[in-house]
């Protein structure tokens, strides 16, 4: 069976015409990054291909908007992203911490397979001491995985919600310096994955088991990536939690996901459902 020809990647345009104006963009000062090569490919001298496009400086409020609006009329199969700096890992991207070769394909990934088994990794085990505070971390869960929390329909657009809560984390300080991001991706929660994005390497390598988790929370939730840092994630959320009883299992799943948030933070399941979960249109991911 002869397979489909290969899909130019876009961000190739950007050579020839840096504004981005082909692709429907006014885009500021920026460079390629290149998808970093094998050996083979070393020796072969092959053309690189450019693995994301980055701003050379910080962007403000509504770029992002702009951004997305013009990659949404020409469906040029990029996604827009913010991208976070932090003291001593400035333009992180350009530092070898790239590796998208090394990632699966999230659609082999099922979100409650993957989850169950993060979940499993993380939870005390009780022959093996849980510590003074143990019981009381995953409660009103136990050992066993709960499930996946029920599906709510957004109130409002989750675009719209993705961009508001943007120039809200620029203007307030939260993203103090971001850099715009344009990556070959098919939705926002491929972007990690698509860019070999390893934040999360000391909870799990294999960032297509995250992006099957954040893909799920963009069906269920209306929740949108809108920014990476170095070993952070910021997500906006269409749909929020209105109470701490519905909030409950998705600090679960988030525990899975991302135990730093409650381990050296929170400091309990239920805490965190109540201090990060619920009523947020905000959900921030950090891994030590």
């Amino acid at each position: 069976m002869t397979k489909p020809p290969k899909k130019q990647n876009a961000l190739s345009l950007l050579a020839d015409d840096p504004q981005g104006l082909a692709l429907g963009l006014e885009l500021p000062p920026g460079s390629l990054v290149d998808r970093p090569r094998g050996r083979s490919l070393l020796r072969s001298g092959a053309r690189r291909e450019p693995l994301l496009w980055v701003s050379d400086e910080p962007v403000g409020v509504g770029v992002l908007a702009a951004c997305r609006s013009g990659l949404h009329r020409t469906g040029s199969g990029l996604q827009a992203v913010l991208l976070q700096e932090r003291r001593g890992l400035e333009e992180w991207w350009n530092r070898g911490e790239l590796c998208p070769g090394s990632m699966s394909d999230p659609d082999d990934h099922h979100v409650e397979p993957v989850l169950r088994e993060f979940w499993a990794g993380v939870v005390p085990d009780p022959e093996e001491g849980e510590g003074p505070d143990g019981a009381g971390l995953t409660a009103p869960f136990g050992r066993d995985w709960p499930g996946l929390a029920e599906h709510r329909s957004p109130g409002e657009d989750p675009e719209a919600v993705a961009l508001a809560l943007a120039d809200d984390l620029i203007r307030d300080g939260v993203l103090p310096g971001p850099r715009l991001a344009l990556v070959p991706a098919a939705r926002a929660a491929d972007v990690p994955t698509a860019m070999g994005w390893r934040g999360a390497v000391n909870h799990e390598g294999d960032t297509a088991l995250l992006t099957a988790v954040m893909r799920s929370w963009e069906e269920r939730f209306g929740a949108r990536l809108i920014a990476l840092g170095f070993d952070e994630a910021h997500l906006s959320v269409a749909a929020p939690l209105p109470t701490a009883v519905a909030a409950l299992p998705v600090a679960a799943e988030h525990f899975a996901f991302c135990p730093d948030n409650v381990w050296q933070g929170s400091g309990s399941v239920r805490a965190y459902a109540d201090e990060a979960v619920t009523g947020s249109e905000h959900w921030a991911f950090w891994w030590d």
